[in-house]
């Protein structure tokens, strides 16, 4: 009968063994070790490309794209880098309140740099018309309710642009005779006042002011 102490033996050594085997399988961890990635799948949503030359935001917020309108628009842009319809749009809005109420109320001097010829003469003949008549008006202006780009039109040999806005304004008006009487308005109610007016400069040139050259209201 064999010796207990080399029974025991011989399970110690086979217990090394079968150690020594799975380290060399399985290997060693020391510490904390992260756990393996996992490798990336390819996705299935295909890559976004970025487009270059897109819309211009400028042009496209007044007009449609594509449209005659914003052709000429870009064309003017070309012929002028600086130039921003934005920046136009707010120029004209705050001319509309300036020659309307100048207009109104026969202070013509002042305008005459904004005004083409034939436009100025125009108001020139209506304000006389009616001082002659001894007709006042006192106008006080209240707002621009709406402001939109209705046409542009630009001409490559010459680089005149042409805008043509549409102006919705409200203001208060009355017309007193020459005793002081009111024979037209109510001071008191407000007057929505629609017009479209067109502007024009030459792009590309030292003088950075528009000029309105037509108006019907």
């Amino acid at each position: 009968m064999e010796s207990p102490l080399i029974s025991l033996l011989v399970l110690a050594g086979i217990a090394v063994f079968l150690i020594l085997r799975l380290r060399s399988v399985l290997g060693t961890r020391d510490g904390f070790e992260k756990p393996p990635v996992a490798p990336k799948q390819k996705s299935r949503r295909p890559d976004l490309e970025v487009i270059e030359g897109g819309p211009d935001r400028d042009i496209t917020d007044y007009v449609a794209e594509g449209s005659a309108q914003a052709t000429a628009l870009a064309a003017m842009k070309r012929a002028e880098p600086s130039f921003q319809v934005g920046e136009f749009v707010q120029g004209a809005r705050s001319a509309y309140e300036m020659i309307l109420m100048g207009f109104e109320r026969g202070e013509l001097d002042s305008l005459q740099g904004f005004l083409a010829e034939d436009v100025f003469d125009s108001f020139v003949e209506a304000v006389a018309h009616r001082e002659d008549q001894g007709l006042t008006i006192e106008a006080e202006f209240i707002g621009v309710r709406e402001t939109a780009v209705l046409n542009a039109h630009f001409d490559e040999s010459t680089r005149m642009a042409e805008i043509t806005m549409r102006f919705v304004g409200e203001l208060t008006s009355v017309v007193r005779n020459s005793a002081g009487e009111i024979i037209e308005g109510d001071a008191n109610a407000v007057k929505r006042q629609k017009d479209s007016w067109v502007f024009a400069r030459r792009m590309g040139v030292d003088d950075p002011n528009w000029q309105l050259i037509a108006t019907d209201g």
